[in-house]
């Protein structure tokens, strides 16, 4: 499909959709408590939409088993008769997004409880997504879409292609996404989301002032980010895209590559060996591990079944290669 025609208000007007983590597990351990952390967001939003009086915010909560739109500021405007008085917005937002976490908390994971505690990141840039293009055929005006991720939970690997979607389909309609990470360790996902579409990927040092980030980076519009000296993108790991690509290329092709790369008995198992990736189990960086063939995650050992997609691992591969390596044997002898 092609991208929606440029249809703009002006410059300096953007539509800035806010993906909010409320994941319990990851505030439960962070140095920041989550009600600062919500009073540092709400200033930097009061402060966004008074840069121009046609700005617009919208923000998605997620949450460990669901996300939803908690406020919009289109329609919140009409209500208060265009005033935007901080308490009538600060209120409304509250209130949806208290009745969001104790929704969420109700829903009981489908998976095993001893998974990584991450959020459903994916599920929120669908979302993110899907409101821009809404907004792209709404009306012969709009303003500059971007998303901005305010995040901190771990990054899930169960989540990695429909994440990747999520880039690909940002990155061919020009919608940049923004990345303020508060947790312990980089995002491997919110670093090459913001690589690939343009946006700003920072990792807070003082999350105190995380204000001062916020307002700095992020309040900009997108025609006058060229004239800041904006953070830029240092260390992105690539190294479990390029190998998944590569992968890939081996599987549609059957292509011999080079060294690198083993690809055992395509044709009998969804199984392949890779080197250098990075393992969507555990997030190691491995030298020797396992792909599904059928939806590329990356493993550093032989499981049963893909928890990605599903797919059952037979042991006929095994059994073949053990058996031809017999057969050489007798031959040589």
């Amino acid at each position: 499909m092609a991208p929606a025609p440029s249809k703009l208000y002006a410059d300096d007007v953007s539509l800035l959709l806010v993906l909010l983590d409320t994941n319990p597990l990851f505030w439960s351990n962070c140095a920041l408590p989550f009600s600062k952390f919500i009073s540092h967001v709400l200033a930097f939003l009061n402060a966004f939409l008074r840069l121009h009086q046609l700005n617009q915010v919208v923000v998605i909560a997620t949450g460990y088993n669901s996300c939803d739109y908690i406020y919009d500021s289109s329609s919140a405007t009409s209500g208060s008769s265009g005033t935007g008085k901080m308490p009538v917005f600060c209120s409304k937002l509250l209130e949806n997004l208290e009745e969001f976490v104790i929704r969420d908390e109700q829903l009981e994971k489908g998976g095993p409880g001893g998974g990584i505690a991450s959020s459903l990141l994916s599920g929120a840039l669908s979302m993110a997504l899907c409101y821009i293009q809404r907004v792209f055929r709404s009306g012969p005006l709009h303003p500059h879409p971007r998303i901005l991720c305010l995040h901190g939970s771990q990054d899930g690997p169960e989540q990695y292609v429909a994440i990747m979607n999520s880039i690909f389909s940002a990155q061919h309609s020009m919608v940049p996404i923004d990345s303020c990470y508060v947790g312990a360790q980089n995002s491997a996902f919110l670093q090459q989301a913001s690589y690939i579409t343009g946006g700003v990927y920072l990792k807070p040092q003082l999350l105190d002032g995380l204000f001062q980030y916020l307002s700095t980076v992020y309040a900009t519009d997108l025609h006058s980010r060229g004239a800041l000296q904006l953070p830029k993108s240092v260390g992105v790991d690539f190294r479990a895209s390029y190998a998944t690509f590569l992968l890939l290329i081996a599987c549609l092709n059957f292509w011999s590559l080079p060294s690198g790369i083993i690809i055992i008995s395509y044709s009998l198992s969804p199984l392949s060996v890779i080197r250098m990736s990075r393992c969507f189990c555990h997030k190691r960086t491995i030298d020797m591990g396992y792909i599904c063939s059928v939806c590329l995650s990356i493993f550093c050992k032989h499981h049963k079944k893909c928890s990605t997609c599903g797919s059952v691992f037979g042991q006929q591969a095994q059994s073949d290669v053990a058996s031809s390596s017999n057969k050489r044997k007798m031959s040589d002898s």
